[in-house]
């Protein structure tokens, strides 16, 4: 998809490059020195470019999208440590680059904790035992379109979004597997359900997580944006179930053991959110502390599961030799041990680290006093709903992570119903096109040949519907909060 990759890429530059044609000295840069007008920072931009090409042609590549970031990232930062020692000040960038350096461990430690916990509910099969019971109840196309649909909008508030679709995504190929529009009216269905869901909770996207691990909006605050967020969703979903047969497949029978544990690690899941959250509201503590807490949990869990293993296994050994039960027998005979760093391990690496590339590459921009000059484009022009409206399409072209990422380093002066409003579109934009969001690009790969770009496209006006009607639900239900300032 060549376009894609080159509007995608030209579009989520375009604030920067336009800032360019303001003379420099009449903004405030963030470092000491402004590079903004300099050949460093030159430099630094058609490097970031160049990088966010390569992550564009990642499909056609294959070239993980961690590896152009991380090498900018390090080009970016060693450039402008070089200007700051020339003018005697190493210490200020030293200091510029650990501040972005920690916001982003913060953030990745608190990831990879719940990742973690994904990954445990997966290799336990509770996801497997949730799909097999869709799949064996044999609901119509209708039934199912809705069903899926509600599920992703309500399981990625504390799963992440990808892995939401994900499971829907395979129920509905296991359904209809040769039927090719009712697949690809479900997964824009449920790309639409994961992104919004995920818009309400801190848990359901990273750009909510970066917003409330800044500072800017509460934990409960989130949830006065759940009916703009189910707006988001309803209003296409309720178009195009229209365009949907009321057939019946036949139902797939297909058994699956839930593994040991289980329920339990899924209590302890919400057990370290609870303790997350506590943490945040109660001690004033960043969130990530009750997260690592909660890796605590598990990891005490995990070594109670390999302790009573083999006790587990000769009951289960006993029950299996009375019935005659081969089947069972054999899956007794390869069940290895619970490890919580297999956990650990199996996290997206990939993710995390083009998550740290971009976050220092805007960071280093950010420090050069390129965000200043967007700040200024955006926000002190057209104003700031304009600005966040317009910053959420725009997500639907570039990742949303340094889109949120910009807004928070640029920091503008603007009410708190307009940080909820970025909030909202950043996490929702993204459903307008289906390489907008984790979620759609999965699912593409996914469902390849059934689920694509152009018949993610042809329902764009009807995504679009929803995506203004939420925004215009929320100016009306939380127009109180467009009169406070952080």
């Amino acid at each position: 998809m060549p376009l894609n990759v080159v509007a995608k890429s030209t579009t989520g530059l375009l604030g920067l490059l336009l800032a360019l044609a303001f003379p420099s000295s009449a903004f405030a840069a963030t470092g000491d020195i402004d590079l903004t007008s300099s050949t460093v920072g030159y430099a630094s931009l058609i490097i970031f470019v160049f990088a966010y090409l390569l992550v564009m042609g990642e499909e056609k590549l294959h070239l993980r999208k961690s590896k152009p970031v991380l090498v900018a990232a390090g080009l970016i930062w060693m450039m402008i440590g070089w200007v700051y020692v020339q003018g005697g000040m190493s210490s200020e960038s030293e200091h510029a680059f650990r501040h972005t350096l920690l916001e982003f461990a913060e953030l990745m430690l608190f990831l990879l904790v719940a990742m973690t916990y994904i990954n445990a509910l997966e290799e336990r099969r509770l996801f497997d035992v949730l799909r097999a019971w869709m799949v064996q109840k044999g609901f119509n196309y209708r039934t199912l379109f809705w069903l899926t649909g509600l599920l992703a909008f309500f399981i990625s508030p504390i799963a992440d979004n990808l892995t939401t679709a994900l499971l829907m995504c395979a129920v509905v190929i296991k359904m209809a597997p040769d039927d090719n529009r009712f697949i690809n009216l479900c997964c824009i269905n449920i790309v639409i359900a994961a992104n919004a869901g995920g818009a309400f909770s801190p848990f359901g996207d990273i750009t909510t997580l970066m917003v409330w691990q800044a500072g800017i909006v509460q934990f409960q605050e989130f949830f006065s944006l759940f009916i703009p967020s189910l707006v988001n969703y309803g209003v296409p979903a309720l178009i195009m179930s229209f365009f949907i047969g009321n057939r019946k497949p036949e139902a797939v029978y297909e058994e699956i053991e839930l593994k040991r544990g289980a329920f339990r690690i899924l209590a302890l899941f919400l057990l370290t959110i609870v303790t997350a959250v506590c943490c945040h509201i109660f001690l004033h503590l960043p969130p990530v502390a009750g997260m690592m807490m909660g890796l605590g949990y598990l990891q005490f869990f995990g070594y109670f599961l390999r302790r009573s293993l083999p006790g587990s296994l000769a009951r289960k050994r006993a029950k299996a030799e009375q019935t005659g039960d081969e089947e069972a027998l054999q899956r007794l005979g390869s069940v290895v041990p619970f490890d919580v760093f297999n956990r650990v391990a199996r996290a997206e690496w990939d993710t995390l680290l083009f998550f740290y590339g971009v976050v220092m590459c805007v960071g280093g921009l950010g420090f050069m006093g390129y965000l200043a000059l967007m700040s200024d484009l955006l926000y002190n022009g057209p104003g700031p709903t304009f600005a966040n409206i317009t910053l959420g399409v725009a997500s639907a072209l570039i990742d949303n992570i340094p889109v949120m990422f910009a807004v928070l380093t640029m920091e503008p002066e603007m009410a708190h119903g307009q940080w909820l409003l970025i909030t909202l579109t950043a996490g929702t934009g993204g459903s307008l096109l289906s390489i907008g969001s984790a979620a759609g690009v999965a699912l593409m790969g996914q469902a390849r040949g059934s689920y694509t770009f152009f018949g993610h496209l042809k329902w764009a006006p009807v995504i679009a519907l929803g995506y203004v009607a939420s925004i215009l639900v929320h100016l009306w239900l939380n127009a109180g909060s467009f009169a406070v300032f952080n």
